[in-house]
């Protein structure tokens, strides 16, 4: 069959959504991207927070359409919005023709099957399950860089988040398997492994006793072709000192985290489940400047929470001002239902939220504005992304900007250049989150 595949959510998502095409390309299926083409349209969604399920919903709908009046035969959904809400999307979009929960992507080729001899199918395993290794995965990312998913779950439990109840408890997949999809991902091309998971952190500890996570970057920094490798999603409060030593050891680790913090105010971060204080938050990014001069932080930060004073906001304003954080991102807070927070006292209005969330990133694009200015006139290695279209120049990462979520810089150069390439380049000029460069000589090591 044609068949059209819509990923839709986060990074860990779209690793699930690779999983699939892998097995719908060995079956035979050819992937297109064009809805009217499609006799067969899969959507894998998200439903983290509100405007993420509003997309899945929109998108479920809009597909629909063709499987009313156009070529599309069968209607798939998966995924997190599958998973929470089967029995509302079974029962209002009769033309969906199979649902399939978080752990059971692996039935993809039953469900088309089901699907085309007009059987409705649906299949949710438990949701503590590890789906199995299902051999190599397409990769949807333009081959360069691939996302290493390294474990399923959470146990966290946060006030304000549903993924427990959508992904289950954290369950760490097995190194020898990791390693395996990785030299895989090489031979495909990859130069950059993103390593994702609910948490990386605490990679291991369910399967070998303790936290392995330094361990499993050691075995990937020996696979040949693998050029970078990025670490995202660090609970703060579970950095240790074997993690920062390899990062310090091993040149093919980006001296680059992800720390999702939330807040500031301890009141605040008490209220959203967190594990961590302003005081030990302050000492881990210290730590980790100190034993990383030249590392790159990434947070996210929640606006609007239930019960934010504002006061609890002018602390989070002033802890923002004074850590400098690289990267940052600010959600207004979205009320998921079945979460503690939801029903909170003390809701704030919307209008309240996204004026905070505002201006949080106010401030950061000034900070971000003014760490470019730094800088200019330093040479960086870069990974090219792309080219300008009608221009002599490209579109390249530093290791301290991970795909989708961070900036970019520009780099301009009369010379051919392709995507994956690493090039080494003087950055001439900033903008609040993008750079400016010339072509050095082109870099090889």
């Amino acid at each position: 069959m044609k068949l059209l595949f819509i990923s839709l959510g986060c990074d860990k998502n779209l690793v699930d959504s690779e999983e699939m095409l892998g097995l719908l390309t060995r079956d035979g299926h050819e992937i297109v991207d064009d809805e009217e083409q499609a006799e067969a349209i899969i959507i894998n969604t998200c439903c983290f927070i509100g405007d993420a399920k509003e997309e899945s919903v929109n998108t479920i709908l809009e597909m629909a359409e063709y499987k009313k009046a156009g070529t599309c035969k069968v209607l798939i959904v998966t995924g997190c919005m599958a998973q929470r809400y089967k029995n509302e999307i079974t029962e209002e979009i009769p033309e969906v023709d199979a649902v399939l929960g978080t752990t059971s992507y692996g039935e993809i080729l039953k469900a088309v099957k089901e699907a085309e001899t007009g059987h409705r199918f649906a299949e949710f395993k438990d949701i503590n399950y590890l789906p199995d290794d299902l051999g190599r995965r397409v990769l949807t990312t333009g081959g360069h860089f691939g996302y290493l998913k390294i474990a399923e779950g959470c146990d966290k439990h946060c006030t304000y988040c549903i993924i427990p109840k959508l992904r289950g408890k954290f369950r760490s997949v097995p190194m020898e398997r990791l390693i395996r999809q990785a030299e895989d991902m090489a031979e495909q091309g990859v130069k950059e492994l993103i390593l994702v998971a609910q948490e990386t952190t605490v990679y291991g500890t369910d399967l070998y006793g303790k936290k392995s996570l330094h361990i499993l970057l050691k075995e990937l920094c020996r696979i040949s072709g693998i050029r970078w490798i990025r670490v995202l999603y660090c609970y703060p409060e579970e950095i240790y000192d074997e993690l920062i030593q390899t990062m310090k050891e091993e040149k093919k680790i980006c001296h680059y985290l992800d720390l999702p913090i939330q807040h500031a105010s301890d009141r605040i971060l008490k209220r959203m489940g967190r594990r961590t204080s302003k005081e030990e938050l302050i000492a881990i990014v210290e730590k980790l400047r100190r034993e990383i001069p030249d590392i790159f932080l990434r947070t996210t930060l929640i606006s609007g929470f239930p019960g934010e004073t504002p006061e609890d906001h002018q602390e989070l304003m002033e802890f923002v001002n004074e850590m400098e954080f690289d990267r940052l991102g600010v959600f207004a807070y979205s009320a998921e239902e079945d979460t503690p927070a939801a029903s909170m006292e003390d809701q704030i209005p919307q209008e309240l939220k996204e004026e905070r969330r505002d201006e949080l990133m106010e401030l950061q694009q000034e900070i971000s504005y003014d760490k470019g200015q730094e800088r200019i006139g330093q040479v960086l290695t870069v990974m090219i992304e792309g080219k300008v279209a009608d221009e002599s120049a490209y579109i390249g990462r530093t290791y301290g900007d991970a795909p989708k979520v961070d900036g970019y810089i520009f780099v301009q150069t009369g010379e051919l250049l392709m995507t994956g390439d690493f090039a080494r380049v003087r950055v001439t000029g900033a903008l609040e989150y993008d750079l400016i460069g010339e072509l050095e000589n082109e870099y090889t090591e």
